[in-house]
């Protein structure tokens, strides 16, 4: 398979140069994401958990029998909720363990008003948890709820309301003591808890059959009614059931979509979601009759109609995990896809009807796999999953952005790294005092012969040279980091006079002037690049004329013929 991924090893917070934009956080023992949120701020948060002992404040003791010391430490090793941020040039702003008094596990996040968190989970004794956290990742308080049972979360969503849906399973209790809420309906039954946007319970069901049922996930509909997937598991088979709910919880309408008899094609739901057209998308996992995993999505309406049903194939065996829709209509998705000898993190991209428009794979010759993907402002995708080193048996924490057509994002670079590049890439333009390079960004020229003569626009033969071998580098590098420029600015500037006009004329006259020798830069400089980055410079290239508005003066004294200029100005995107 394809492995593309140039690793950035964070151990604590630096600062990437520009790179692929991928984050490993390696931590001892296993450690995953599972989810990711873009914060109001344009961050990234994301979601998972990482392994630590616990400090223990008791006095120690000695042990006579090893199983005595083994059963001592079982209870000081082990997961805790781990939520990351990080911000556009890959450096990791925050990183904070829950520390909570049971081992647990995150495996979603969504986004509160004021740009917290809340966080869901569960222990790995069989409770479940929800954290709402400030933008701090600060607990502002966690509740504990669920059976008495072995339960466990699949997903939190976030409702209309600002509160949350918490989507799980919860095995059955057969004590005669326990009413039927407690004792349930067969081995698993789906689990749904509702909450405020305060935290307070609002509800918690169970739905089933005397079989395995379990609840994967859920989304909620235009009307305020819910759509929960889940499973149901026979002996030998297992049936795909889609359930429709008031927004209290009460059963509208259940469908189960059932395995044909001696049928081998194993069936598992994995995401559901809501499209902009208040239709609904869900995502599984198809098995053939060699067990070998591909694709399958389903667009259905609220009333049960099956609109498209689409299975990918690929070469080798692949899963989604998550999927997200642009707002032109197609989806971006990840998850994995295996070969033999390795799994690699998957993403997609998949047109309106889920036509495969192209898939890139990632890692290396190991454990790879994206969890989960949300889609950013400005088109690219966050990603967060596992990695695995090639010389390791221990995952780690990823994350990842991918851009619009799933290829590896690169690391944004701030005013300042992007000042101290171009003071690196025209090192010797500087040296021989050709141009001059301010921390604004603006690149001024400075060589006497490249000063234009009075009243002329037209360039010289050392002017288009300079110019196109100015902009030989300038472009390209441009080109490379344009997910941070905003516009390339060529500014036409003229000294003050023009003969014996009035001020009126000399002003208008000067402004045409300062227009033209704009344009005749940009006209250079354009023709020079390639198509591609030409297509790129329609988007951000903005040519203006000052007139004589900003000269060049010494000691309050004009310099008229230093004045006679066109300067260039790169303007990053004002984005975290």
């Amino acid at each position: 398979m394809k492995n593309t991924l140039f690793l950035l090893l964070l151990f604590t917070s630096l600062f990437a140069n520009k790179s692929d934009y991928s984050i490993i956080v390696k931590k001892p023992f296993n450690a995953a994401l599972f989810d990711i949120t873009q914060d109001y701020d344009r961050t990234l948060s994301s979601v998972g958990f990482s392994k630590d002992y616990k400090n223990n404040s008791k006095t120690a003791l000695s042990y006579s029998d090893p199983f005595d010391y083994l059963a001592s430490m079982s209870h000081k090793f082990g997961s805790q909720m781990h939520i990351i941020k990080v911000d556009k040039t890959a450096k990791i702003l925050l990183s904070k363990v829950s520390n909570l008094p049971n081992f647990n596990e995150a495996i979603a996040v969504v986004k509160t008003p004021s740009n917290g968190y809340f966080v869901g989970g569960y222990t790995l004794d069989g409770s479940l948890l929800i954290l709402k956290l400030d933008a701090n990742a600060n607990i502002l308080y966690s509740k504990s709820f669920g059976t008495k049972n072995y339960d466990r979360m699949n997903n939190l969503v976030l409702m209309s309301d600002g509160g949350v849906l918490a989507v799980g399973s919860s095995f059955t209790s057969r004590s005669t003591s326990d009413d039927m809420f407690n004792t349930g309906l067969g081995n698993n039954d789906i689990f749904i808890t509702r909450f405020n946007k305060n935290g307070q319970k609002l509800w918690s069901k169970k739905y089933g059959t005397i079989y395995d049922d379990r609840g994967i996930d859920a989304v909620e509909a235009r009307d305020g009614s819910i759509i929960v997937v889940g499973t149901t598991s026979y002996e030998k088979s297992r049936d795909v059931n889609i359930m429709r709910l008031t927004e209290n919880g009460n059963r509208v309408w259940l469908k189960h979509y059932q395995e044909k008899e001696n049928d081998d094609n194993t069936v598992i739901p994995k995401k559901i979601i809501r499209l902009r057209d208040n239709n609904f998308v869900l995502v599984l996992t198809q098995y053939n009759h060699m067990q070998k995993e591909h694709i399958r999505i389903i667009k259905f309406d609220l009333y049960q109609n099956i609109l498209i049903d689409k299975e990918i194939f690929t070469t080798y065996p692949s899963e989604i995990n998550d999927i997200k829709e642009y707002s032109d209509g197609k989806f971006i998705a990840v998850g994995y896809v295996k070969d033999t000898y390795n799994t690699d993190g998957l993403a997609m991209i998949l047109d309106s009807n889920f036509i495969l428009l192209t898939q890139e794979h990632y890692g290396q010759e190991n454990y790879d796999v994206f969890n989960g993907v949300t889609i950013m402002h400005n088109s690219q995708a966050g990603v967060a999953g596992v990695h695995t080193d090639n010389s390791s048996q221990e995952t780690n924490m990823w994350i990842t952005k991918l851009n619009r057509d799933a290829t590896m994002a690169q690391v944004s670079i701030n005013a300042d790294s992007f000042y101290e590049k171009l003071l690196e890439l025209f090192k010797k333009e500087i040296t021989e005092k050709k141009i001059k390079i301010k921390k604004d960004l603006s690149i001024n020229i400075t060589d006497p012969k490249l000063y234009f003569k009075v009243g002329e626009y037209r360039l010289t033969k050392e002017q288009k040279e300079f110019i196109s071998q100015l902009s030989s580098k300038l472009i390209p590098f441009m080109y490379a980091n344009k997910e941070d420029i905003l516009s390339l600015e060529i500014n036409g500037h003229t000294s003050s006079e023009w003969g014996k006009l009035d001020f009126a004329d000399t002003y208008l006259n000067n402004e045409k002037l300062s227009l033209n020798r704009s344009y005749e830069v940009v006209n250079t400089l354009f023709k020079t690049q390639s198509k591609k980055q030409q297509l790129w410079l329609t988007k951000v290239l903005r040519a203006s004329g000052y007139s004589s508005a900003k000269p060049i003066s010494h000691s309050n004294i004009e310099s008229k013929k230093k004045s006679r200029r066109v300067n260039l100005k790169i303007i990053l995107k004002d984005i975290l």
